[in-house]
């Protein structure tokens, strides 16, 4: 249940803003901000209105139903209002909790994407691919632009490590439960005995913050140039285009060679550490929130098992939320990550819901 306060204050806002909005004598600089916070409010008045009404029309209902004095057609007729009424609830239920969800400052924005092999040699790497060209084909199918960064690559068309951009509407809200340890369990096609083998690949989702979220001073920077180089340490050019970047005051560093120009290393790799950094300070700020929280969804603990993809059984489940869905196949085609995203949300506004006082 949703507490009745909440949602009588949503219904109160809308109503202060169209008051506000319609005078005409709010102030300019506000009144931008005003209008999205009213439009956005407009999507759950309706949701909210029949949510304060669904106990009354219940009853009302209960009452034909139990009215031995009615005839049957119109119990039957009440019975079935009824089970629509109930269902319609559940459904703005979950409306309001999605939007009473508080808000990540982060979640409007654009993120950037690091997929990794990790424990299982070969086989990891291809997982990681196998990773990558799903959320490939999530942008696709939701016309987000992805773009890579850099990209390094390992024998037999796997992936040792990718990094990229990715562009849209609130990216970020939707793609950062997607951080840590996604684990694989399938029989390799070098696997002659038909045993299932068991490797893991890391994914860390990182809000692509701007040079007004995260100022960088020169000051701060370590810049070591260097000739880039290909698999096997072969010479992929022969000017030291190169760069590597230390942040001295995290000590974080990023080395980028994708590109012949240093100068375009250099922007693509302040870009991956200016993200960085943003997304360490706003870890520590979630880390003081939450400490007594230490399961909390969302939290992008890099360490955290978070999801297994059995290819011999075809399911693939969440760890978080305990949610095992027996479409794999659709969900590595992009499919069903929509489905999953949902549950992740709605279990993240359970928590947070029962925070609230």
């Amino acid at each position: 249940m949703i507490p009745t306060k909440k949602v009588e204050e949503l219904l109160n806002k809308h109503k202060n803003l169209e008051t506000e909005l319609s005078s005409g004598n709010i102030d300019k600089k506000l009144f931008a901000s005003k209008s999205k916070e009213y439009s956005d409010l407009n999507d759950i008045i309706n949701p909210a209105k029949n949510y304060l009404s669904f106990e009354k029309n219940k009853k009302d209902l209960e009452k034909i139903i139990n009215d031995n004095n009615n005839d049957e057609e119109i119990k039957e007729m009440a019975k079935v209002e009824f089970e629509e009424l109930v269902k319609l609830n559940e459904l703005n239920i979950k409306k309001i909790k999605l939007f009473l969800l508080p808000k990540d400052d982060a979640d409007t924005k654009n993120a950037i994407i690091e997929i990794r092999a990790g424990t299982g040699g070969l086989e990891a790497s291809l997982f990681a691919s196998d990773l990558f060209k799903m959320y490939e084909k999530v942008c696709n199918k939701k016309k987000w632009n992805l773009e890579i960064i850099s990209i390094s690559k390992s024998e037999a068309g796997g992936l040792k490590e990718v990094i990229a951009s990715i562009k849209g509407k609130n990216i970020y809200s939707l793609l950062k439960y997607e951080s840590g340890v996604h684990r694989v369990q399938r029989v390799p096609d070098t696997e002659t005995q038909g045993r299932v083998h068991t490797s893991a690949a890391t994914v860390a989702v990182l809000p692509e913050a701007e040079e007004v979220d995260v100022k960088i001073e020169e000051k701060d920077l370590r810049i070591d140039v260097f000739r880039s180089s290909g698999p096997g340490g072969q010479s992929v050019n022969t000017t030291d285009s190169a760069v590597r970047i230390t942040h001295i005051p995290t000590g974080l560093v990023v080395s980028q060679q994708d590109e012949k120009s240093q100068i375009r290393n250099k922007e693509k790799g302040l870009k991956i550490l200016r993200s960085r950094i943003y997304e360490l300070e706003r870890q520590k700020i979630e880390d003081a929130r939450s400490k007594d929280r230490r399961n909390k969804i969302g939290t992008g603990d890099r360490s955290e098992r978070i999801r297994t993809y059995n290819f011999p059984q075809g399911r693939v489940t969440d760890h978080r939320i305990n949610l095992t869905l027996h479409k794999l196949e659709e969900f590595m085609q992009g499919e069903i990550f929509e489905e999953i995203v949902e549950n992740l949300t709605l279990q993240a506004q359970e928590e947070e819901l029962n925070q609230l006082k």
